[in-house]
């Protein structure tokens, strides 16, 4: 009988359980959207009992789709939305209160508060982190203080907290482990990267109890068996990351100077740095890759907030596009933006320059500008997003870039992976598999039970499918880079005067 591995992807918006033999060919896949919650303006909520019901109902379904007996998986791999967490009653097993989501930003307050109270230098050098909302810790500390008896319970032993691979990992051995990874732990706000074990400094700062956090093993290792009434037998849990961690593994992005960049609503970029962590001179986060066979990598990240999301505006708002797809063809349609530059910063901007007053704004136009150069100016403000942190990691690294593996949605368009290649001068690669974040949960967990038998053996299954490579007529290009710093800093300008 064949054999295969599980990889379980619990993202923020679905739930996919994808199988994959030894080729790393995908063999069965099932996906499913489940409910966002938007009590109060700036909060976003999940129910973990239905993230847990809609993840195993994915996992049973992707067997039964190719009529695969769970005896066939030999290893299964989780990889989640990082910085969720959910905090549940240790006998009942039941939450006390929704699972707070990484979006939300209902602790900005409180962080702004630690800024001010100078905790900013020492979170920063223990955990590689910035203070922000994002990260899970302070969603902890607010359950805690706004739930009724919750820190009496926590500090009594009876409370679990966990982000959301630990709370199915929970529920998959009917609460015979209650275990995280590296990649997810380092995205509390709790976990020092360089003794790689939860600081008791910043739990006491944030009066969260220590017992009630997870248990830390490395990403690929085998932690235990799911009991048998999940997938009908007890099947080996062997790989756990954090969805942009895994993105790296499955990109194989396994050496020093590596990076690869996930374009979905907003951009990820993920640089392997090796086995010594960096603090970022350049507002980029610091965290662990993945430890495996007792080796930690580390690894610069850096977060656009607009890239696919300006092409929804597109369409959506300024209704220049019928559906996303139709903006190549209408971007293609001109040789250049005609000067036109679009700063998508609706949310502000993100690394490397961290602006929350910047806003939207486009440049250049003139009575010739039609919507085929603001497309144009919209996919181009990607790519030189993107530039902009690829230069801060060379910086915090001194590594000098020598290609980008890319992936996510946007990836399909060629005009804005050319376009990447050239304001990087770098070879721009897009691979055979674009399901990177559930391929790295695979690669994890295959690892630990032998399935592959090292890293050699997985780096042959990795297949690039197109490579674009930088055009030699530089000046056009550098002329477009220098306007793209002229916007940035008009826009700079006008954040700062009112």
């Amino acid at each position: 009988m064949d054999q295969y591995i599980l990889a379980l992807d619990q993202g923020t918006t679905s739930c996919r359980a994808v199988v994959f033999d030894k080729n790393g060919q995908i063999i069965s896949t099932a996906q499913e959207e489940f409910t966002q919650h938007f009590p109060n303006p700036g909060w976003v909520e999940h129910d973990p009992q239905e993230i847990w019901e809609t993840q195993s109902n994915m996992a049973r379904k992707a067997l039964a789709k190719m009529g695969i007996n769970p005896s066939q998986i030999v290893g299964l791999g989780i990889t989640n939305q990082r910085e969720t967490v959910v905090l549940w009653d240790k006998k009942t097993g039941q939450p006390i209160y929704p699972a707070i989501v990484w979006q939300d930003k209902r602790t900005s307050d409180y962080c702004d508060e630690l800024k001010s109270q100078g905790y900013e230098d020492m979170i920063r050098k223990k955990t590689g982190l910035v203070i922000d909302a994002y990260f899970s810790g302070t969603k902890v500390k607010w359950i805690l203080d706004h739930v009724e008896g919750a820190r009496e319970k926590a500090r009594s032993g009876q409370l679990l907290m966990g982000t959301i691979d630990t709370w199915l990992i929970w529920n998959m051995t009917q609460g015979a482990k209650h275990i995280t990874d590296v990649t997810n732990a380092c995205r509390t706000l709790f976990f020092n990267i360089n003794t790689l074990d939860w600081d008791d400094e910043i739990l006491e700062l944030m009066d969260v109890p220590k017992q009630m956090l997870p248990q830390v093993h490395q990403s690929s290792e085998i932690y235990g068996k799911s009991s048998e009434a999940f997938l009908g037998e007890a099947v080996p849990i062997s790989g756990i990351a954090g969805d942009q961690q895994a993105a790296l593994f499955g990109q194989m992005c396994t050496q020093k100077g590596m990076v690869k960049n996930t374009y979905g609503t907003g951009c990820f970029m993920l640089m392997n740095i090796g086995e010594n962590p960096i603090v970022s001179e350049n507002n980029l986060l610091t965290s662990v890759a993945w430890q495996i066979g007792g080796k930690t990598q580390y690894m610069l990240e850096g977060s656009i907030f607009i890239a696919g999301a300006v092409v929804q505006w597109l369409r959506d708002s300024l209704k220049i596009i019928e559906k996303s797809s139709d903006v190549e063809s209408l971007a293609s349609s001109v040789a250049d933006s005609g000067g036109v530059y679009f700063v998508p910063a609706f949310a502000g901007l993100g690394a490397p320059h961290w602006n929350q007053k910047a806003r939207g704004t486009l440049f250049g136009l003139t009575r010739g500008s039609t919507d085929a150069h603001i497309a144009r100016a919209a996919l181009e403000a990607i790519a030189y997003q993107t530039m902009d942190i690829v230069k801060a990691m060379e910086a915090d690294s001194g590594i000098a870039i020598g290609e980008l593996r890319v992936d996510g949605g946007a990836t399909i368009n060629n005009l804005l992976m050319q376009f990447q290649a050239d304001v990087l001068n770098t070879v721009t690669v897009r691979p055979k598999v674009v399901e990177t974040t559930a391929m790295g949960a695979a690669f994890l967990a295959g690892l630990a039970v032998g399935y592959w038998s090292d890293l050699d053996d997985i780096e042959k299954i990795w297949e690039a499918e197109t490579s674009f490579t930088p055009t030699s007529d530089r000046k056009n290009v550098e002329d477009g880079i220098a306007g793209w710093y002229r916007a940035i800093e008009a826009l700079e300008f006008w954040s700062k005067s009112h």
